[in-house]
Protein backbone atom coordinates (compact mmCIF):
# COMPACT_ATOMS: atom_id res chain seq x y z
CA UNK A 1 0.00 0.00 0.00
CA UNK A 2 1.31 3.44 -0.94
CA UNK A 3 1.89 6.19 1.60
CA UNK A 4 -0.91 8.42 0.32
CA UNK A 5 -3.35 5.50 0.50
CA UNK A 6 -2.44 4.89 4.14
CA UNK A 7 -3.02 8.55 4.91
CA UNK A 8 -6.41 8.56 3.19
CA UNK A 9 -7.51 5.43 5.06
CA UNK A 10 -6.23 6.82 8.37
CA UNK A 11 -8.08 10.13 8.07
CA UNK A 12 -11.20 8.36 6.80
CA UNK A 13 -11.09 6.17 9.91
CA UNK A 14 -10.74 9.28 12.08
CA UNK A 15 -13.78 10.86 10.41
CA UNK A 16 -15.76 7.67 10.90
CA UNK A 17 -14.79 7.56 14.58
CA UNK A 18 -15.71 11.23 14.96
CA UNK A 19 -19.11 10.65 13.35
CA UNK A 20 -19.66 7.58 15.48
CA UNK A 21 -18.95 9.44 18.73
CA UNK A 22 -21.24 12.25 17.60
CA UNK A 23 -24.04 9.83 16.71
CA UNK A 24 -23.65 8.05 20.05
CA UNK A 25 -24.12 11.41 21.86
CA UNK A 26 -21.13 10.79 24.09
CA UNK A 27 -21.14 14.56 24.65
CA UNK A 28 -23.93 17.09 24.05
CA UNK A 29 -24.06 18.26 20.39
CA UNK A 30 -23.31 21.87 21.32
CA UNK A 31 -20.06 20.72 22.95
CA UNK A 32 -19.14 18.08 20.37
CA UNK A 33 -20.56 18.86 16.91
CA UNK A 34 -20.35 16.34 14.10
CA UNK A 35 -18.24 16.54 10.94
CA UNK A 36 -21.23 17.80 8.95
CA UNK A 37 -21.83 20.75 11.25
CA UNK A 38 -18.13 21.66 11.23
CA UNK A 39 -18.11 21.44 7.43
CA UNK A 40 -21.13 23.75 7.21
CA UNK A 41 -19.43 26.26 9.50
CA UNK A 42 -16.29 26.08 7.39
CA UNK A 43 -18.24 26.73 4.17
CA UNK A 44 -20.20 29.56 5.80
CA UNK A 45 -17.04 31.35 6.87
CA UNK A 46 -15.46 30.76 3.48
CA UNK A 47 -18.43 32.19 1.58
CA UNK A 48 -18.58 35.24 3.84
CA UNK A 49 -14.88 35.93 3.28
CA UNK A 50 -14.18 36.02 7.00
CA UNK A 51 -12.01 32.89 6.95
CA UNK A 52 -9.96 33.99 3.94
CA UNK A 53 -9.30 37.37 5.55
CA UNK A 54 -8.29 35.75 8.83
CA UNK A 55 -5.93 33.35 7.04
CA UNK A 56 -4.34 36.25 5.16
CA UNK A 57 -3.76 38.30 8.32
CA UNK A 58 -2.40 35.36 10.32
CA UNK A 59 -0.19 34.22 7.43
CA UNK A 60 1.28 37.71 7.09
CA UNK A 61 2.08 37.90 10.79
CA UNK A 62 3.54 34.41 10.69
CA UNK A 63 5.74 34.98 7.64
CA UNK A 64 7.09 38.28 8.97
CA UNK A 65 7.84 36.79 12.39
CA UNK A 66 9.36 33.63 10.94
CA UNK A 67 11.55 35.56 8.50
CA UNK A 68 12.86 37.68 11.37
CA UNK A 69 13.45 34.52 13.40
CA UNK A 70 15.56 33.04 10.61
CA UNK A 71 17.50 36.28 10.14
CA UNK A 72 18.31 36.41 13.87
CA UNK A 73 18.45 32.74 14.81
CA UNK A 74 20.76 31.36 12.10
CA UNK A 75 23.66 33.82 12.61
CA UNK A 76 23.24 33.64 16.37
CA UNK A 77 23.34 29.84 16.35
CA UNK A 78 26.40 29.75 14.09
CA UNK A 79 28.23 32.17 16.37
CA UNK A 80 27.32 30.46 19.65
CA UNK A 81 28.22 27.09 18.14
CA UNK A 82 31.65 28.14 16.92
CA UNK A 83 32.87 30.59 19.57
CA UNK A 84 33.47 28.92 22.92
CA UNK A 85 32.82 31.88 25.21
CA UNK A 86 29.58 32.68 23.40
CA UNK A 87 28.52 29.04 23.67
CA UNK A 88 29.17 29.09 27.42
CA UNK A 89 27.35 32.37 28.02
CA UNK A 90 24.80 33.28 25.35
CA UNK A 91 24.23 29.61 24.51
CA UNK A 92 23.28 28.86 28.10
CA UNK A 93 20.89 31.82 28.09
CA UNK A 94 19.22 30.61 24.89
CA UNK A 95 18.80 27.14 26.35
CA UNK A 96 17.20 28.59 29.47
CA UNK A 97 14.87 30.87 27.50
CA UNK A 98 13.76 27.90 25.39
CA UNK A 99 11.98 26.48 28.44
CA UNK A 100 9.90 29.66 28.75
CA UNK A 101 6.52 29.41 26.96
CA UNK A 102 6.26 32.01 24.22
CA UNK A 103 2.98 33.35 25.60
CA UNK A 104 4.95 34.64 28.60
CA UNK A 105 6.42 37.26 26.27
CA UNK A 106 3.02 38.76 25.44
CA UNK A 107 2.70 41.02 28.54
CA UNK A 108 6.17 42.43 27.87
CA UNK A 109 5.37 42.83 24.17
CA UNK A 110 2.20 44.79 24.96
CA UNK A 111 4.13 47.04 27.34
CA UNK A 112 7.03 47.57 24.94
CA UNK A 113 5.15 47.92 21.65
CA UNK A 114 1.56 48.65 22.66
CA UNK A 115 -1.64 47.13 21.26
CA UNK A 116 -0.48 46.69 17.67
CA UNK A 117 0.88 44.20 15.17
CA UNK A 118 4.46 44.54 16.38
CA UNK A 119 3.51 43.00 19.72
CA UNK A 120 2.17 39.82 18.09
CA UNK A 121 5.10 39.62 15.67
CA UNK A 122 7.47 39.92 18.62
CA UNK A 123 5.77 36.97 20.34
CA UNK A 124 6.09 34.94 17.12
CA UNK A 125 9.79 35.78 16.88
CA UNK A 126 10.43 34.76 20.48
CA UNK A 127 8.54 31.55 19.88
CA UNK A 128 10.64 30.52 16.85
CA UNK A 129 14.07 32.13 17.11
CA UNK A 130 15.28 30.07 20.06
CA UNK A 131 14.68 26.66 18.47
CA UNK A 132 16.29 27.83 15.22
CA UNK A 133 19.38 29.22 16.94
CA UNK A 134 19.78 26.15 19.19
CA UNK A 135 19.50 23.82 16.19
CA UNK A 136 22.13 25.81 14.29
CA UNK A 137 24.36 25.82 17.36
CA UNK A 138 23.98 22.07 17.77
CA UNK A 139 24.75 21.51 14.10
CA UNK A 140 27.97 23.50 14.34
CA UNK A 141 28.95 21.75 17.56
CA UNK A 142 28.65 18.38 15.82
CA UNK A 143 30.68 19.44 12.79
CA UNK A 144 33.87 17.34 12.66
CA UNK A 145 36.76 19.39 14.00
CA UNK A 146 39.03 17.93 11.31
CA UNK A 147 36.81 19.46 8.64
CA UNK A 148 37.10 22.92 10.17
CA UNK A 149 40.87 22.60 10.64
CA UNK A 150 41.29 21.47 7.04
CA UNK A 151 39.26 24.45 5.82
CA UNK A 152 41.37 26.84 7.90
CA UNK A 153 44.57 25.28 6.55
CA UNK A 154 43.26 25.86 3.04
CA UNK A 155 42.72 29.55 3.78
CA UNK A 156 39.08 29.67 4.84
CA UNK A 157 38.51 32.34 7.50
CA UNK A 158 35.97 34.87 8.63
CA UNK A 159 32.65 34.85 6.84
CA UNK A 160 33.91 32.34 4.26
CA UNK A 161 34.46 29.77 7.01
CA UNK A 162 30.89 30.24 8.20
CA UNK A 163 29.19 30.28 4.80
CA UNK A 164 31.27 27.66 2.98
CA UNK A 165 32.09 25.20 5.77
CA UNK A 166 30.07 25.53 8.98
CA UNK A 167 26.70 26.38 7.43
CA UNK A 168 26.69 23.46 4.94
CA UNK A 169 27.94 21.04 7.60
CA UNK A 170 25.25 22.12 10.05
CA UNK A 171 22.50 22.17 7.42
CA UNK A 172 20.71 18.92 8.43
CA UNK A 173 20.31 20.18 11.99
CA UNK A 174 19.37 23.64 10.77
CA UNK A 175 16.58 22.27 8.58
CA UNK A 176 15.19 20.38 11.56
CA UNK A 177 15.38 23.57 13.62
CA UNK A 178 13.61 25.52 10.87
CA UNK A 179 10.77 22.99 10.90
CA UNK A 180 10.50 23.15 14.68
CA UNK A 181 10.71 26.93 14.55
CA UNK A 182 7.80 27.02 12.11
CA UNK A 183 5.62 24.94 14.44
CA UNK A 184 6.61 27.04 17.46
CA UNK A 185 5.86 30.19 15.46
CA UNK A 186 2.33 28.89 14.76
CA UNK A 187 1.77 28.16 18.44
CA UNK A 188 3.06 31.56 19.50
CA UNK A 189 0.89 33.29 16.88
CA UNK A 190 -2.28 31.51 18.00
CA UNK A 191 -1.53 32.28 21.64
CA UNK A 192 -0.98 35.94 20.82
CA UNK A 193 -4.12 36.22 18.69
CA UNK A 194 -6.22 34.44 21.29
CA UNK A 195 -5.29 37.01 23.93
CA UNK A 196 -5.04 40.01 21.64
CA UNK A 197 -5.91 40.47 18.00
CA UNK A 198 -8.95 41.89 16.26
CA UNK A 199 -8.39 39.87 13.06
CA UNK A 200 -6.87 36.45 12.48
CA UNK A 201 -7.48 32.76 13.03
CA UNK A 202 -6.95 33.11 16.76
CA UNK A 203 -9.57 35.85 16.83
CA UNK A 204 -12.03 33.55 15.04
CA UNK A 205 -11.40 30.93 17.70
CA UNK A 206 -12.22 33.48 20.40
CA UNK A 207 -15.37 34.61 18.58
CA UNK A 208 -16.53 31.00 18.35
CA UNK A 209 -15.92 30.50 22.06
CA UNK A 210 -17.74 33.68 23.02
CA UNK A 211 -20.73 32.74 20.83
CA UNK A 212 -20.64 29.17 22.16
CA UNK A 213 -20.25 28.04 18.55
CA UNK A 214 -18.11 24.93 18.86
CA UNK A 215 -18.56 24.21 15.14
CA UNK A 216 -16.66 27.37 14.28
CA UNK A 217 -13.96 26.59 16.84
CA UNK A 218 -13.39 23.13 15.39
CA UNK A 219 -13.56 24.46 11.82
CA UNK A 220 -10.78 26.95 12.53
CA UNK A 221 -8.74 24.23 14.24
CA UNK A 222 -9.13 22.04 11.13
CA UNK A 223 -7.93 24.94 8.96
CA UNK A 224 -4.86 25.45 11.16
CA UNK A 225 -4.01 21.75 11.00
CA UNK A 226 -4.53 21.69 7.22
CA UNK A 227 -2.29 24.72 6.71
CA UNK A 228 0.42 23.10 8.82
CA UNK A 229 0.26 19.88 6.77
CA UNK A 230 0.31 21.76 3.46
CA UNK A 231 3.38 23.80 4.42
CA UNK A 232 5.17 20.71 5.74
CA UNK A 233 4.47 18.65 2.60
CA UNK A 234 5.13 21.48 0.16
CA UNK A 235 8.20 23.06 1.78
CA UNK A 236 9.86 21.22 4.63
CA UNK A 237 9.42 17.61 3.49
CA UNK A 238 11.12 18.19 0.08
CA UNK A 239 13.83 20.25 1.75
CA UNK A 240 14.52 17.54 4.34
CA UNK A 241 14.53 14.87 1.64
CA UNK A 242 17.03 16.78 -0.46
CA UNK A 243 19.33 17.45 2.49
CA UNK A 244 19.23 13.78 3.54
CA UNK A 245 20.07 12.69 0.01
CA UNK A 246 22.98 15.13 -0.17
CA UNK A 247 24.33 14.12 3.24
CA UNK A 248 23.58 10.42 2.91
CA UNK A 249 21.25 10.30 5.90
CA UNK A 250 18.03 9.27 4.16
CA UNK A 251 15.47 7.22 6.04
CA UNK A 252 14.54 3.66 5.13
Amino acid sequence: MKAWQRRVLFFAALLALWQGLYAARVWPPFLFPGPGEVWESLLRNLHSGVLAGAIGVSATRLLVGYALSLAIGLPLGLLTGSIRWLHQTVGSLLLGLQTLPSICWLPLALLWFGLNERAIVFVVVMGAVLSISLAAEDGVQHTPRQQIRAAKNMGAAGWRLYLQVMLPAALPGIVTGMKLGWSFAWRALMAGELLYGHVGLGHLLMVGRELNDMSQVLAVMVVIIALGLVVDRALFAPLERRVREQWGTGTL
